[in-house]
């Protein structure tokens, strides 16, 4: 069976708030150094992907360049490995010089603004540059199961998925393949490709890389899982502290990159900002702290969807605080958080799920 957001949601534990899971889901904090790179994109043209504004300014190619550049003494991510991928050395992620994919199809498990009423293109790449103990696709992120693609391949699979009707090409866990997908976007442009790019990340970003996307990625989607180093430590890089630091830079460029979501008519996701945030047991991600931090660093109409869909899966089983599933009372918790922290733009599921347990629990 394949692996998917949809098959493992559907194996949910039972008990506790597991029931919840429903597979629907600033500032610029850069170091200044470096201007913005992309060319401006107003309201009025943003029905067009970003990427063709890029080819045509002749900037596209020069960022491919860049990024496959940064393959070769690997710096993509903040382990900053330094292997020749090109070679086929492999650092921490255990990815090569060409991308590895597991899937892709039209997949109806995402927010609803992606899925639409044709899907989201989901394109699942193998390899992962983090080690959450409590991976649900573990078998493509930490085993890398999947088949080694080339640029033209991956070219063709992004023309297929905007020949079934989808409505965006989602790219889940592209960070350590984003030189291959650059190449990818850009034959796949010049053979018609005209659907909005959505990156998919798991949030451990470098911002200098976050910032070559500039002008290319009309869609971020990133998580933000933790907001204490000693947490991520433990639970998302064992013995590496800075996931909640980078991760907060590389979102906060995302946001000033491509702003606040904006939808066309029916309500499919054009451009802007989708941030999620997994709400764990016994508080370890930080949720307070997360609305906290978005109200005061992102805006308050940001799009955030407060996720109740953990379950214990790969080696959580070992790690006590995280060994069940979340409460209802500790979801119920996690969204009025965010109300009280005056976010305006939840996820319209994570709002139904909410009311439909706050009136169970007499909260509401």
């Amino acid at each position: 069976m394949t692996v998917t957001r949809r098959n493992f949601i559907g194996a949910l534990m039972a008990g506790g708030a597991g029931w919840l899971a429903y597979s629907l889901g600033g500032r610029w904090l850069g170091s200044g150094d470096r201007p913005p790179l992309g060319p401006a994109r107003s309201a009025l043209d943003s029905t067009r992907p970003a990427y063709a504004a890029a080819e045509e300014q002749g900037i596209l190619q020069d960022r491919i360049d860049e990024a496959y550049a940064a393959l070769e003494d690997c710096q993509l991510c903040p382990h900053r490995c330094g292997v020749n991928r090109r070679r086929g050395e492999k650092g921490f992620c255990n990815a090569g010089g060409e991308a590895v994919v597991y899937s892709h199809s039209a997949h109806y498990g995402e927010e609803r603004p992606l899925v639409g009423v044709g899907g989201s293109g989901t394109i699942f790449f193998s390899h992962c540059n983090l080690r959450c103990v409590f991976c649900q696709n573990w078998p493509i992120a930490h085993e890398g199961r999947g088949s080694t693609v080339s640029d033209e391949q991956l070219a063709d699979m992004m023309l297929s998925l905007q020949r079934r009707g989808c409505h965006n090409i989602n790219l889940v866990t592209p960070t350590h393949m984003m030189p291959n997908i650059l190449g990818a976007v850009r034959i796949a442009l010049q053979k018609g490709l005209e659907l909005p790019l959505c990156y998919n990340t798991g949030g451990y970003e470098r911002v200098e890389m976050v910032r070559l996307l500039d002008g290319i990625v009309d869609i971020y989607l990133p998580d933000l899982k933790f907001m204490d180093g000693e947490q991520s430590a433990k639970y998302a890089l064992r013995g590496v502290p800075d996931y909640p630091q980078q991760a907060r830079e590389s979102i906060a460029e995302m946001h000033r990159q491509v702003g606040v979501l904006q939808t066309a008519d029916n309500g499919v996701a054009l451009r802007g900002l989708m941030l999620r945030h997994l709400v764990m047991p016994n508080r370890v991600a930080g949720t307070k702290e997360f609305v906290q931090w978005v109200a005061e660093n992102l805006s308050h109409d940001t799009y955030v969807n407060i996720m109740s869909q953990y379950r214990v899966a790969f080696q959580a089983f070992d790690y006590d605080p995280i060994a069940r599933a979340i409460t209802n009372e500790e979801y119920v918790e996690a969204m009025e958080w965010a109300m009280e922290a005056g976010l305006t733009n939840l996820d319209e599921r994570s709002l139904s799920q909410y009311r439909t347990l706050s009136r169970r629990l007499g909260t509401n």
